[in-house]
């Protein structure tokens, strides 16, 4: 089966020659610098330096793999198998228990991919699977954000000036209607002279599932004097 694109293009596009092997690497390299660039304007550890290198280190190792006729693909398996790696490294957890990075590690992940079909001559495996890439990382960032803050479900990151104050903040949740599906300290904080919570909550009052983001929530929260700092936990 010939690739659509690839037919458009011409024979040259099709096979490994001295015109296809630069063009797939400079689109490979190309693609993999605009998700870059998103990512970088977001200030993500992984950005245009990094998805470039990783997307051409896969374009060449499929081109590699096709000129060496294996049918294996040995070189884009492991490369596969390389970026999997970074990308899990790529995460960061925080002393507030959030994972940090997973939308750029499996960004990354999947710069690879599509970096191994730019280098196999599947433009329109390519094309489309760039497009969509890009859509999740720049366009539904915000329909993401209004679905959980509209969630009956979300967890906070508490910091109280004492122990002593968790009951009164729990009576608090309650009368607000809100109520406690989880609390755990967190051991990062011991001996700093505050009390730190993880806590998992649901909106149990028809009033504020209705009117109430989470947001709010948080900010009514906020101006109790015995917290010292609350926020929404999130990936």
């Amino acid at each position: 089966m010939i690739d659509p694109i690839a037919a458009l293009l011409g024979e040259w596009s099709q096979g490994i020659n001295g015109l296809s092997i630069p063009f797939r690497i400079l689109l490979s390299v190309f693609l993999a610098a605009v998700i870059g660039c998103e990512r970088a304007t977001k200030r993500h550890s992984a950005g245009l330096r990094t998805f470039m290198a990783v997307s051409l280190a896969m374009t060449a190792a499929a081109l590699l793999d096709g000129y060496l006729g294996g049918r294996l693909y040995i070189l884009s398996a492991a490369g596969i198998i390389g970026v999997a790696i970074i990308s899990v490294h790529s995460l960061l957890v925080s002393s507030r228990s959030q994972i940090k990075g997973l939308t750029t590690a499996v960004g990354l992940w999947t710069c690879a991919v599509i970096g191994l079909a730019v280098g196999t001559g599947l433009y329109t495996v390519t094309a489309i699977s760039f497009v969509v890439l890009l859509c999740c990382l720049s366009v539904f960032p915000s329909l993401e954000r209004y679905l959980k803050n509209r969630s009956n479900h979300f967890e906070i990151h508490l910091e109280l000036k004492s122990a002593a104050c968790l009951g009164s903040f729990v009576t608090t949740l309650r009368r607000l209607g809100l109520r406690i599906d989880d609390i755990e300290a967190n051991p990062a904080y011991a001996n700093s002279g505050i009390s730190v919570y993880s806590i998992s909550l649901s909106i149990s009052s028809p009033e504020l599932k209705k009117y109430k983001t989470h947001r709010e929530i948080i900010e009514a929260l906020q101006s109790l004097d015995y917290i010292c700092h609350i926020e929404e936990m999130s990936l």
